[in-house]
């Protein structure tokens, strides 16, 4: 029997505490050398296929036709924005302070290049020099004349400067070799710039910095702020939360020993692979290691305990509370590392690693548990590990809250019932759930970063990029006005869409020029337009054009109708127009195109793991309809969180996909050591609720402690300023808390109304 071999397997560990002794010795001494020299090990992992695509690298490629040597003018690609807010950048003074600011950021070792209005090709036919902004001398009227001027230019209005006249950006391009700290990237640049506007008291001029760069410098400083400070509060709420339950200071020692361990030996080998920054494997998975480890060694303490109180002896107590308990904590880990598991099977990188990660950690706090609690418990320091049992405040309450469970028993039909029900409900309102993704969530809201974002969204219609990439065939001539007349219906067809920003094509800049007529009249202007403008939207080498528009971060899901209807309308454009290949792209595109991964992901990492939990307590305790029983107190917390989800205006997104799936591997640990407990009793007791009441005063006090610990160590991530652990936190608080409802009230109702009857006693 599968029970029997892993209780020999357990004891052994208790037997033979010189081996149990050097498995832990070995695992920190591994996770020592991942913490101080990870490259030994990987070095000796460099793949084949690695060393394959190094070697054709190498290897000679096919010649291709060579563009003309023109720097095409980008407004997408910068390192980093500076956006500017003023009502004086028409005025002399104004023109003077911009002028300045910008020249004295040029002029710092660190920045490569600034692209403004000011810098803007000038779209002349006569090639003559007329800058956008005016001397500073100039006449009110000249002021006028050059902000109309100014934005009608396609590059200029709505694109460098807001239709209002009050928002302007700055494009920054950094010299990377003179690049040392965080802050020459992000602070130091606004900082400049308000240096050099300070020349100009009576012109009000507001900086914030923005952009690729600062963007990422930003999120991953919250990260690394949030990774120390939230881990010292988790661990020490935990660390608390446990004294007062136990009343014991040496257990809480000694349970908070085997989780520590777990924590460090993951973190540890986990640096033996590469894996790049992650704030899930930072922040979430070292408090999340800790409290599964807590779950599963507080029922064995729980249970340790008891035995000594009741005058076993160190070694005896450690031995058989692992007999008790020991099963039970296997099946947890199992279907926990089933949970973490299934998110391997998304297409994000990010949840991939969290996943394997994860499913590493649960086996080595495993290990910690089964391991270091017993042979810690079984030596003289076990010795006096009982007193303050009967003192912990859930064991002084245990009778009012086995009421009731009593009061369960009374209508075991009733109950399950209406919890079924309620499950069904707040299933199917978790269902309206819609997935979306927002750039700036990895923000902190208050960051300088999300403010200018914010900023960009309302006054430029966004910081991002789209495009309607357009390509023709051979049997298009490269002259051939059928290309503008193209490229204008597409145009016309992202300026029918409120909702995406003014387009920018080869159109735009023939349209600025001066002259009117159709498509085939005015295609011979392109050469009369700037060639760093008209490279910047027209490769006829490549037989390539695009059309690009900037897309706000109102959540990509709102632009689903929406490219839904372009990409419609570029199908038919296509019909009407042989020869030419239509297609959206660009990252916004790509992001809501790959959006449904997210419900495919949830839907198969969801479904897979509660399948597979299913079929292993079937297994395990040898009964389908036990298996079916345990599905209804594990959906109904996840139901919860949805309804939360819901009820908070929120969408199904990246975080909240990691956090059902993780939540789904732990609320079931108290599921198992409750039926564990059930089966158990059923063979010494002759009527279910006998069964039920004694299963719940065996592990009743473990399960509140659990949750109780568990609830205060995800709170304190709830209150991060990153958004995703504020939601991933959150849920898990939820999820837990009412887990243990579910534990109490609906699993021993479906048990008492449908679970299996005791065995006949034999005659």
């Amino acid at each position: 029997m599968l029970k029997d071999a892993f209780d020999r397997i357990m004891l052994w560990t208790v037997d033979h505490r010189r081996v149990t002794i050097f498995v832990i010795i070995l695992l920190t001494s591994i996770s020592l050398v991942g913490y101080l020299r990870p490259q030994w090990v990987r070095e000796l992992f460099v793949s084949a296929e690695q060393q394959k695509q190094e070697s054709s690298d190498t290897g000679s490629s096919s010649p291709q036709e060579l563009a003309p040597d023109v720097d095409p003018v980008s407004l997408s690609e910068s390192d980093a924005v500076i956006v500017v807010q003023s009502t004086s950048f028409f005025t002399p003074e104004g023109v003077k302070a911009m002028r300045h600011v910008v020249e004295q950021l040029e002029s710092m070792e660190t920045i490569d290049s600034i692209l403004w209005m000011d810098r803007i090709p000038l779209l002349n036919i006569f090639g003559l020099p007329e800058p956008l902004f005016p001397r500073s001398e100039a006449s009110p009227e000249r002021f006028k004349a050059a902000r109309d001027k100014a934005m009608k230019h396609p590059l200029v209005g709505g694109q460098l400067i807001s239709d209002d006249g009050e928002t302007m950006i700055l494009l920054v391009n950094f010299d990377w070799d003179f690049i040392r700290t965080d802050e020459q990237c992000t602070s130091e640049l606004r900082q400049a710039a308000e240096k050099a506007a300070s020349d100009f008291p009576e012109v009000p001029l507001k900086f914030q910095v923005t952009g690729q760069t600062p963007a990422v410098i930003t999120s991953l400083q919250a990260h690394e702020a949030n990774q120390v400070k939230y881990q010292l509060i988790g661990y020490g709420v935990i660390g608390v939360m446990a004294i007062v339950l136990f009343r014991g200071l040496r257990a809480v020692l000694i349970v908070g020993l085997a989780p520590s361990a777990g924590v460090f030996w993951t973190l540890g080998i986990m640096k033996f692979f590469n894996l790049r920054d992650n704030p899930f494997n930072d922040v979430i998975l070292p408090v999340l290691l800790s409290l599964v480890g807590l779950t599963d060694g507080v029922h064995l303490m729980v249970q340790i305990r008891k035995l000594r109180a009741a005058g076993n002896s160190e070694r005896e107590a450690a031995r058989t509370a692992l007999h008790e308990v020991g099963y039970a904590c296997m099946l947890t880990s199992l279907t926990t590392a089933i949970g973490f598991g299934s998110l391997g099977l998304a297409h994000n990188v990010w949840v991939q690693d969290f996943g394997w990660c994860s499913v590493l950690g649960v086996l080595l706090t495993f290990i910690s548990v089964i391991t270091i609690i017993p042979a810690v418990c079984s030596t003289f320091l076990g010795r006096n590990i009982h007193l303050g049992h009967e003192k912990s405040l859930i064991h002084q309450n245990l009778t009012k809250i086995g009421r009731l469970v009593e009061w369960v028993l009374k209508y075991p039909r009733r109950i399950s019932i209406a919890g079924i029900v309620i499950t069904l409900v707040l299933t199917g309102i978790s269902l309206t759930l819609r997935p979306d993704e927002r750039r700036s969530n990895s923000l902190p809201e208050h960051s300088e970063a999300y403010q200018a974002l914010s900023q960009m969204d309302r006054a430029l219609g966004g910081l991002e990029f789209a495009e309607v990439r357009v390509s023709w065939d051979h049997t298009i001539p490269k002259e051939s006005p059928e290309i503008l007349k193209t490229i204008s219906d597409v145009d016309d067809l992202i300026r029918s869409e409120s909702m995406l920003g003014r387009p920018l094509s080869i159109r735009s800049l023939v349209d600025a020029l001066p002259g009117e007529g159709r498509a085939e009249e005015r295609m011979a202007m392109l050469d009369l337009l700037p060639p760093q403008l008209k490279r910047a939207f027209y490769t006829p080498e490549n037989r390539a054009a695009n059309v690009t528009f900037r897309v706000q971060d109102l959540g990509i899901a709102a632009f689903g109708p929406v490219f839904e209807r372009v990409h419609q309308k570029l199908t038919e454009l296509e019909e009407s127009h042989p020869g030419f290949k239509l297609k959206l792209a660009g990252d916004a595109v790509w992001r809501w195109e790959n959006l449904y991964q997210i419900v495919v992901d949830l839907a198969s990492s969801l479904g897979t793991a509660a399948f597979i939990i299913f079929v292993v307590l079937s297994i395990a305790y040898r009964s389908i309809r036990i298996g079916l029983i345990s599905v209804f107190p594990n959906t109904l917390p996840l139901a919860v969180a949805g309804s939360w989800l819901v009820w908070r205006g929120e969408s199904l997104e990246l975080v909240s996909v990691c956090s059902f799936t993780v939540c789904l591997g732990i609320v079931v640990d108290d599921t198992i050591h409750f039926l564990s407990r059930f089966e158990e009793e059923r063979t010494r007791r002759s009527s279910r609720s006998e069964i039920i009441q004694h299963a719940f005063g065996n592990v009743g006090i473990a399960m509140v402690m659990t949750t109780t610990v568990l609830v205060a160590g995800f709170s304190t991530v709830a209150f991060s300023d990153s958004r995703d652990h504020h939601i991933f936190a959150s849920m898990g608080a939820i999820t837990i808390g009412t887990a243990l409802i579910g534990d109490m009230i609906l699993l021993p109702a479906l048990l008492a109304w449908l679970g299996p009857q005791p065995p006949t006693p034999k005659s």
